[in-house]
């Protein structure tokens, strides 16, 4: 088929799921549409615009089929263009506009919309979590009760009969034996340093780790900014010798050898719609040690999660520290666990379900 994908902010995360879409499909015709992740105001708005004047001037590639992130203004998009109004379409989902972080401000109505508008446009929904798809259909719900009239009352039911859960997948090559790790315990936070992945409660956690004794090296890696959290330079600092690795690793193999050598992957996200940092240290190696929230419980069983106290940062800190020196304690025994399998995620198993839901018809 004749496919159009369009990734209209194409952040790290978009970017690998299309690239591994086209590599894992390769049987398709497929035309590409990306924009820079940035001035997310105007993008999530204005995209359409852009991505019009692009595919007039295409000649309007005959598309049998349109994928899309949920980024995309597709409702306005396929006015802009009528050629595209009758072709089905799939939304992908790797987030969602009403399940914003704690502590922002509540998002303004206009993206809300448009987000709401594109899944109505859309022929199928494709969320990479339950919890995004609900968070998503419990906002939209919410949002409709407080409009004062004209809510036609099948809204979110029309959006359930069409969505389905489908994860982006992991790549194959993270797949294989790991390298033998340090005796030293070894421990992983692989996430964007930004108050939403839990910073604070890193540091509070680690310190109290350290406290109990446990001797651990600690890799803080993941996106860095031009303001550090200040928990963070306090971590450094307070714990000296006991880190390792600190900031991003930019070099691709570089990062997954540093995962395969390490012995836990953290998390302290109060946001998270996936968790696909954990996910892929996972299939490095690494063993989970993730809040009893958010996407987490679709992911892990119960032995590698700990106590979720969103409300209680100081009790949740204790709660991962007495998992931690618990694993540390087997790790010194040589009896820790080995990872849990995350094999049924990657590209090689998920990708012809994603071939499936692309060649559906419309209403199928």
């Amino acid at each position: 088929m004749r496919i159009l994908l369009l990734s209209p902010y194409d952040a790290d995360s978009h970017r690998r799921w299309r690239e591994g879409l086209v590599a894992a499909l390769p049987g398709h015709d497929w035309t590409i549409r990306t924009l820079p992740p940035r001035h997310f105001s105007w993008r999530i708005r204005g995209n359409p615009l852009q991505l019009a004047r692009e595919l007039e001037a295409a000649g309007n590639g005959g598309w049998e089929r349109v994928v899309a992130t949920s980024m995309t203004d597709l409702a306005t998009l396929r006015g802009l263009v009528p050629s595209l109004a009758t072709v089905p379409t799939l939304l992908y989902f790797h987030e969602n506009q009403f399940a914003y972080p704690a502590g922002r401000a509540e998002p303004r109505l206009e993206p809300l919309m448009v987000t709401l508008y594109g899944a109505l446009a859309a022929d199928r929904l494709v969320f990479n979590s339950r919890f995004n798809r609900d968070t998503f259909l419990d906002g939209v719900a919410g949002l409709l009760r407080r409009m004062p009239d004209a809510v036609p009352p099948d809204v979110v039911g029309r959006l359930a009969a069409k969505a389905v859960c489908l994860p982006v997948p992991l790549e194959d090559e993270l797949f294989g034996q790991p390298t033998a790790p340090p005796s030293r315990f070894t421990i992983v936070w692989n996430h964007r340093w930004e108050y939403d992945k839990g910073p604070e409660r890193l540091a509070a956690a680690m310190l109290r780790l350290a406290e109990k004794g446990v001797d651990f090296t600690l890799h803080v890696l993941g996106q860095r900014f031009r303001q550090v959290p200040s928990a963070l330079t306090a971590l450094r600092e307070r714990l000296g010798a006991r880190i390792g690795q600190w900031g991003p690793v930019a070099d691709r193999e570089a990062y997954r050898a540093l995962l395969r050598r390490s012995h836990v992957v953290l998390s302290t996200a109060l946001h998270d719609f996936q968790g696909l940092a954990v996910l892929e240290a996972v299939a490095c190696g690494c063993r989970p040690l993730v809040p009893d929230r958010l996407a987490y419980p679709e992911w892990f069983e119960a032995p590698w999660r700990y106590a979720s106290c969103p409300d209680d940062p100081e009790a949740e800190a204790e709660a991962l520290a007495a998992r931690l020196a618990a694993l540390a304690q087997q790790h010194r025994q040589g009896i820790l666990p080995p990872a849990p399998s995350v094999a049924h995620l990657a590209w090689e198993a998920l990708a012809p379900r994603y071939g499936e839901l692309i060649a559906m018809p419309a209403g199928g």
